[in-house]
């Protein structure tokens, strides 16, 4: 029996990234197809899995956008609704280390406006997974619909959240405010080490972890960058370590690890429900599977996810 699909929701953003301009005085920018929902939907379907986006897609040129990279990484898009408002644009500016700072131009855009009546809409039978987190948990008026879906779907599906910590846009306040309703809501909870400097400051990743199995959440997963991932499944831990790759820039990678990870656990039949069969080693090879999925997406620009066969060549030449 073939693997169930993996639905995601959430936002799509153009990441438009700073170039230097020809004529002086003049800045120009090379705009991609972003969005941490969006990204970790291609790299699902780009690694094989069925995967659905729940988006809201303006007609805008950069919402065309979207719709053609998206369609083009083989993301269903069956379930998408076609929004009136404005598409999220976000400047980014890379670091020496390919770390991106980013500024927003996101107020009443499409991506926050859901309502409970479009995500009715959305049949979630054939769904083993929903994924969501980033700024559509956050951000209203469409947060309070998303939540309210992802309490229905818990029921019947099993619950990822990636909350993605944007607080330049969003202040902190608000993830810590709402993260342990979202862990009573979450089987697995993907973060960032940022994203635990800001909701946690100065607590341990165990301790963390411990925390947040407390409030609900069976699988945390943190991921460190250069320093590997660290799992806790129910308090037992593995850390795995990063693939060593040359990075051009981080942007997208903690988006197809957690694809990755997703990808790895629903074909081995692992997701559905509340994560009962999953085990430690099954843990620790889903997130060695993600961090090869991650290293790729670092080592070209912007969020770009390999596709299965990358990956497989990947294999082959680490096997030579």
């Amino acid at each position: 029996m073939s693997p169930r699909q993996i639905t995601v929701l959430g936002e799509c953003v153009a990441d438009a990234f700073t170039e230097p301009a020809s004529t002086p005085n003049e800045l120009a920018l090379r705009v991609l197809p972003g969005g941490g929902p969006a990204n970790t939907a291609v790299a699902l379907a780009r690694l094989g899995s069925t995967a659905r986006l729940l988006a809201r897609l303006s007609d805008d040129v950069f919402g065309r956008l979207f719709r053609t990279h998206l369609e083009e990484s083989n993301v269903d898009l069956s379930y998408a609704v076609a929004a009136a408002e404005p598409s999220t644009l976000a400047v980014a500016e890379l670091d020496a280390h390919g770390q991106a700072a980013y500024s927003f131009h996101a107020q009443n855009t499409a991506d926050w406006q859901w309502t409970s009546a479009e995500l009715a809409e959305a049949d979630l039978s054939g769904t083993s997974c929903l994924h969501t987190g980033s700024l559509a948990l956050v951000q209203q008026p469409g947060a309070v619909a998303v939540e309210d879906l992802l309490a229905r779907a818990s029921a019947q599906v099993t619950i990822s959240i990636d909350p993605n910590v944007r607080p330049l846009l969003v202040r902190t306040e608000v993830y810590r405010a709402r993260l342990t309703r979202w862990c009573r809501l979450a089987d697995v909870l993907r973060l960032s080490a940022d994203d635990l400097r800001l909701l946690l400051p100065g607590t341990l990743p165990e301790q963390a972890c411990d925390i947040w199995h407390t409030a609900g959440a069976r699988l945390v997963v943190i991921t460190r960058g250069a320093d590997g991932v660290l799992a806790s499944l129910d308090g037992e831990r593995v850390e795995v370590p990063a693939v060593a790759t040359r990075i051009v820039d981080t942007v997208g990678a903690g988006d197809s690890f957690t694809a990755g990870l997703l990808h790895h656990l629903n074909a081995q039949g692992l997701l559905d429900g509340r994560l009962t069969d999953l085990r430690l080693n099954d843990v620790e090879d889903a997130c060695r599977f993600a961090a090869r999925v991650a290293a790729l997406t670092c080592s070209v620009a912007g969020p770009n996810p390999p596709w299965q066969h990358q990956l497989e060549h990947l294999a082959t030449a680490d096997e030579a």
